[in-house]
């Protein structure tokens, strides 16, 4: 039998379904939570939100299996309409509407940075900062992709609307995740 790679949540707990499937919902409503800190943005329908951080920690902390579902399951609890997205919004009208690309890439970038994770992409800041780069530009290629097709703009306008104004500031969540979590591994020691 073998073990499944390390990630730093299996360095600090036991590893069993139990604690898997609590992790996996805790890491969902913290999005939720990040998802609250919210400043909307006059000339687009995307919103900053702290919700990027959260997917960034989310697949590092988990992997990629674990990252996958609390995230699948924080989209679709939000699905459901529970006040899990944004401004306390919920609903499938959100998860189809101009920002449900973002939504179904933070399932894919969580997966993405768990598996760079899980290949010990997070230990130190010269590789977990790419691994997180990767990780929002997953984001960005969802998210700018369906906006395009939700409001009817071309590439350009659509990356205008749900890219350029945010770049500093998913740079910012990435530096902030980038040193957190080799930090995080230090403090409890490496394998």
């Amino acid at each position: 039998m073998t073990t499944a790679p390390a990630v730093l949540s299996s360095r600090v707990l036991p590893q069993t379904r139990n604690v898997t499937a609590v992790l996996v919902v805790g890491f969902a409503l913290f999005t939720a939570l990040m998802a609250q800190i919210e400043f909307p943005l006059w000339f687009t329908p995307v919103p900053i939100t702290g919700q990027t951080f959260a997917v960034l920690l989310t697949g590092a902390a988990l992997g990629w299996r674990a990252g996958f579902a609390s995230q699948a399951l924080y989209v679709g609890l939000g699905a459901i309409g529970l006040p899990f997205y944004s401004g306390a919004n919920g609903g499938w009208e959100v998860v189809t509407g101009a920002t449900g690309g973002y939504l179904v890439g933070f399932i894919a970038a969580a997966a993405l940075i768990g598996y760079l994770a899980e290949r010990e992409q997070d230990r130190s800041i010269a590789t977990a900062i790419p691994a997180f780069l990767a990780g929002t530009a997953v984001i960005y290629l969802f998210g700018v992709t369906w906006l395009a097709h939700s409001v009817g703009v071309g590439t350009t306008e659509a990356m205008e609307l749900g890219m350029v104004p945010f770049i500093i500031g998913d740079l910012v969540k990435v530096a902030l995740a980038g040193v957190a979590l080799p930090t995080a591994w230090k403090a409890v020691g490496r394998r």
